[in-house]
């Protein structure tokens, strides 16, 4: 081949190169067959429809509702990340298992330069320059049904990655909820353990003054002043709890551990029943649940495959179209002028396979086996949590009312017991006592107030239905 025709080919593969990786080939027609579903536009949902606001940047100097929490959390989720990829990766396959429907083409063209030498006869010595042209088409016309298994098993698996994507948000959700609710109890804590550490002082101070008078004893002073101590030590407890509490909080909205975060209090949701029984929460599940809608279609996708691998060992049809101009691949150029047409259909008989073919239909079946006893796990996991869930909620709601009730008395009693210390009628055990009182009446409230927010969340997003109106 002369220097000048190598050159030529070389600059001509160097400038396809280049144009395919600037223009990028692949993305002119972005999703020709129509396989990426309408949530990689819009965005993903909850199952109340709502949306998930992505801010470019949040302003941690204000506090932070459970809303803006749950937005931060959810877009900063490495798992929600993964699932939404898993998404896109399985719509490109919905795409290659339609693309099996249409014929493929391709062409080649070949520039070359054929020499031939006779040593004794060089007289006889001849060069020919040219090119070699080929062009192919194939469509494959019939099969056992084997693209159409393919391209069911692909569809279910899209709908098992958009299911997990659901499942994941979800499982986040529940996660970064419990972390807001821990750390507003850690805080609502640290209030009460303040209010206590106030009384133990108050308590010390009168006690000094009736022991200047000489009507109390130094005893009455030193318990006082162990009270003090104990809640001192209380209140510098619940500090590191709320820490760790808020740092915990920080990991799983996805932001610096140098982050400061103000919580936004809520209203107390103090509605008295689950509007649903057990029954009905269980059947919601088995329903709406987008994990147990994940596994389904696995299961429904692993027995496509069976077919897949048995029509795999059965006979096809295609069409085939070929042209050659001036000889055929890799071959050389041939001495003169041709034009070469080939039509005609190809049939094809797999014959025997080694009895390959029958262990992987045996495997087909095996991995069908396993994707229906993940889904009852999946499902048995999930509607064991329903029943978990349900009895926290119920039993949570009639706790709200009793640990009200035991507040109000422990307010009154310690109001009583103050007052009959400051006029004689009550030693300073006796104040102490009803202080420590309030302190775990006030503590009871805070717990069951938590309990019953994590209860009724845990249980909607057990039920798979957690949304933002179910966060109000």
């Amino acid at each position: 081949m002369s220097a000048k025709l190598l050159s030529l080919f070389f600059l001509l593969g160097a400038s396809i190169a280049q144009a395919s990786s600037g223009i990028g080939l692949p993305d002119l027609i972005k999703d020709p067959l129509g396989s990426e579903p309408p949530v990689l536009l819009t965005g993903p949902v909850l199952p109340d429809q709502a949306g998930i606001i992505c801010p470019s940047s949040a302003d941690l100097n204000l506090p932070l509702s459970l809303n803006e929490v749950v937005d931060l959390g959810l877009c900063n989720n490495p798992q929600i990340k993964q699932a939404w990829a898993a998404i896109k990766i399985q719509a490109g396959a919905v795409g290659e298992s339609r693309a099996a429907y249409l014929p493929t083409a391709n062409a080649s063209l070949s520039p070359q330069q054929t020499q031939v030498n006779y040593p004794q006869y060089s007289f006889a010595n001849s060069i020919t320059n040219g090119q070699i042209a080929f062009a192919n088409l194939n469509w494959r016309l019939f099969d056992f049904g084997g693209r159409d298994a393919n391209r069911i098993s692909a569809n279910l698996l899209l709908q098992a990655a958009l299911a997990s994507h659901d499942a994941s948000i979800q499982k986040a959700m529940a996660s970064i909820i419990g972390n807001y609710f821990e750390a507003l109890t850690a805080q609502a804590t640290i209030k009460s353990k303040a209010q206590s550490e106030q009384f133990a002082q108050q308590a010390l101070e009168a006690t000094l003054r009736r022991e200047d008078k000489g009507v109390s004893a130094k005893s009455d002073t030193l318990q006082a002043q162990t009270a003090l101590a104990k809640a001192q030590l209380a209140s510098n407890r619940a500090q590191g709890d709320y820490h760790k509490a808020l740092a915990t909080l920080v990991f799983a909205m996805g932001l610096t551990t140098r982050s400061k975060l103000i919580l936004q209090d809520p209203q107390v949701q103090t509605q008295k029943q689950a509007h649903k029984d057990l029954d009905e929460w269980l059947e919601a599940a088995q329903k709406e649940h987008p994990a147990i809608k994940a596994a389904k279609a696995k299961w429904d996708s692993s027995q496509e495959k069976i077919t897949t691998a048995r029509s795999e060992g059965l006979p096809t049809i295609d069409f085939a179209g070929n042209f050659y101009k001036n000889g055929y691949p890799n071959q050389g150029l041939q001495p003169t002028k041709s034009n070469t047409t080939t039509i005609g259909f190809v049939i094809t008989f797999p014959l025997f396979e080694g009895f390959s073919r029958t262990y992987k239909i045996r495997g087909a079946q095996a991995q069908a086996e396993q994707a229906q006893a993940q889904m009852e796990e999946v499902e048995h996991q999930i509607l064991t949590e329903i029943v978990k869930s349900y009895a926290d909620a119920m039993s949570s709601v009639g706790n709200l009312d009793a640990s009200g009730k035991l507040l109000e008395a422990a307010n009154s009693a310690v109001q009583s017991s103050v007052k009959r210390y400051h006029v004689g009628a009550a030693d300073i055990l006796e104040l102490l006592t009803t202080q420590t009182a309030l302190a775990e009446a006030q503590q009871e409230k805070i717990r069951c107030i938590s309990e019953w927010r994590s209860a009724r969340l845990r249980l909607l997003a057990s039920a798979g239905l957690l949304g933002k109106a179910g966060m109000q």
